[in-house]
């Protein structure tokens, strides 16, 4: 059974609510609690946040307009569409214009899909012919996509709900460690099946077309063997489900970004999201940050699956949301 269902049934019963799950996957549910009050969830997401709020939040470039308008520090972009949107709604922002700005912004820069998650397609460009590559692929799948500075530091989330804040994790690309003997493409196969054995998103592909791209910068393949204690990177973007390691920092996070993650959560008027912050370390003051984008339903399976401390981070996470919906006032409207 998917995480998220059971650590819902089992808040459920705590609280005297009852929950009925879709009885093949058990990835979508609904809930009826004591007082009368329903709701229901898929996946990891839930009626906590208001629908137009949580719609802006699905949409990187829209979410990312109005937390710079609020006075936040976002990262450095632009928008750019297919063919056949640019003609629908009249504008000059191609797949050619994007290089421009790529060229403006200088290389490297990061090219990602407009409104993919778990990290889907996002890329570190350095050159044009990397850049046409990326954004061809992308378009395939979806009509827009992103072009943002580069920005180095470490790449933390900072899970809130509402004016608290429930679990901060540093996450670390996806990489192996050689033993002095296994090639590259079986040190990935390897770390492959750990992350399914402890109940991980596996979105690990070797045929990533990234994961190529990144060995042969470190002039490397996948039939190379590395030596022992040695770590390889395989992917710039950190996201978990793309085989990332979280690390746990909840007890030291700084409160300069504790504040910054509430006030931005209810400035998109968010109760429920997953901040995502650059910086050079989190446990320190404020003093230099960029947000990546913030995530109206961040899941939070990968992290639980870190060990037994995040597991009930989790759960008091989503004790206080069933919480908040148990409590939430008959009629009010949410996604």
């Amino acid at each position: 059974m998917p995480l998220v269902t059971s650590i819902i049934q089992k808040i459920a019963s705590q609280i005297g609510a009852v929950v009925v799950v879709d009885p093949e996957y058990a990835f979508v549910g609904h809930i009826t609690f004591k007082n009368g009050n329903k709701a229901c969830f898929s996946h990891s997401k839930l009626n906590i946040n208001g629908f137009g709020s949580a719609e802006i939040a699905k949409d990187k470039a829209y979410s990312n307009f109005f937390l710079k308008h609020f006075g936040y520090k976002v990262t450095e972009g632009q928008t750019f569409f297919s063919k056949k949107i640019c003609e629908k709604i009249s504008s000059e922002r191609n797949i050619d214009a994007g290089f421009d700005y790529a060229k403006e912004l200088g290389f490297p820069v990061i090219v990602k899909p407009i409104n993919l998650s778990q990290g889907r397609f996002v890329t570190k460009v350095y050159n044009k012919t990397e850049y046409y590559q990326v954004a061809k692929k992308i378009l395939r799948i979806t009509p827009g996509f992103i072009v943002e500075r580069f920005y180095a530091g470490n790449d933390y989330r900072i899970v809130v709900v509402d004016d608290e804040v429930l679990a901060v994790y540093q996450r670390i690309p996806f990489c192996v460690i050689g033993d002095g003997k296994s090639t590259i493409a079986e040190l990935i196969q390897k770390k492959s099946a750990e992350l399914t054995a402890n109940g991980r998103k596996n979105n690990v592909d070797a045929d990533d077309f990234r994961i190529k791209r990144k060995l042969r910068r470190q002039k490397l393949k996948l039939d190379s063997i590395i030596p022992e204690n040695q770590v390889i990177y395989l992917l710039d973007n950190a996201n978990l489900s793309s085989g990332g390691q979280g690390v746990d920092v909840t007890e030291n996070i700084h409160p300069d970004f504790k504040k910054l993650a509430v006030n931005a959560t209810k400035d998109m008027g968010l109760r429920l999201s997953g901040l995502d912050v650059i910086t050079d370390d989190i446990t320190q003051p404020m003093n230099n940050y960029v947000i990546i984008e913030i995530n109206g339903s961040p899941s939070l399976t990968n992290f639980a699956s870190i060990g037994e401390a995040q597991v009930q981070r989790v759960e008091n996470l989503y004790f206080k949301i069933l919480k908040a919906l148990e409590n939430e006032p008959v009629g009010f409207e949410s996604n």
